[in-house]
């Protein structure tokens, strides 16, 4: 507890005071007033460029997480109920493994995968689908999406298996006998006792897509979300006092997302 307190909450305190204190736009020093500018300049500032950033981000965090589920549910599932036990370590190390590699590293394969000279127009156009290499894969919305699901996969995958893992084969049996078919048994057994993974895979991704900035920075082509402007404005502007308005705008949308999460009755048995 005093752990939790010294190194998270009294920091998280600091970066709300922070917020309330404003920026000298002669002399770039912090003035210690407590002022409500940087929300209101959050809000309304710049023809509302700030939450077009945030909208954006919010909009992609949500499409990011919801295509990890897609990807994870039937991996997670061949991984705890269909392989043999022989072969499940080795997938679960193919899960885990990349997580052993810099984030860079990986970001920078789908650089090279959707590039004007990569691999995935080397297939198009050697299938004869593209007459020439196309730069539309690469430095837009769509290759942040695709990078930040690859990246963020793993933790998705894991949450998922471990619930998945744990539901009795005499409820499937049980549900089976009862008469219900592939997909009842899913939406009113599978589902419902695999919902905690799911919602802890959820809050892993989503907040990893909420602050990051990398991905953006490298296949994004200055495609502007929230990780990357919190960054500009502690390091390029050293306009902290903003900086830690948009980062409290970030802790607003995951406290929300949790207590969404938290209605859902899912948390209790995470």
């Amino acid at each position: 507890m005093l752990w939790l307190l010294v190194f998270y909450l009294v920091a998280l305190f600091l970066l709300l005071m922070t917020s309330l204190w404003q920026q000298d736009v002669f002399t770039a020093e912090i003035v210690r007033t407590w002022t409500f500018s940087n929300y209101k300049k959050l809000f309304t500032g710049q023809d509302g460029l700030w939450l077009t950033v945030y909208w954006r981000t919010v909009r992609l965090a949500t499409i990011v997480t919801l295509v990890d589920i897609a990807l994870a549910f039937p991996l997670a599932w061949f991984m705890a109920r269909i392989v043999a036990p022989k072969w499940r370590m080795l997938l679960f190390l193919a899960v885990v493994v990349p997580l052993w590699s810099s984030i860079l590293v990986r970001i920078f394969a789908w650089r090279t995968i959707l590039g004007g000279n990569g691999v995935l127009n080397d297939f198009l156009v050697s299938s004869g689908i593209l007459d020439h290499p196309s730069s539309a894969f690469l430095y837009n919305e769509t290759a942040i999406a695709i990078t930040w699901a690859y990246v963020w996969l793993p933790f998705m995958v894991l949450p998922i298996y471990t619930a998945l893992e744990k539901i009795p084969d005499s409820y499937l049996e049980a549900s089976r006998d009862l008469g219900a078919g592939v997909f009842t048994t899913f939406r009113r057994v599978i589902l419902p006792l695999a919902l905690p993974g799911v919602i802890a895979g959820s809050i892993f991704v989503f907040s990893l897509t909420m602050g990051d900035f990398v991905a953006p920075q490298l296949v994004g082509g200055g495609s502007q979300v929230l990780g990357g402007a919190i960054k500009d404005r502690f390091g390029v502007a050293a306009d902290f006092p903003f900086g830690a308005a948009l980062a409290s705008l970030t802790l607003v949308t995951l406290t929300v997302f949790l207590t969404i999460s938290r209605r859902t009755g899912a948390m209790e048995n995470l």
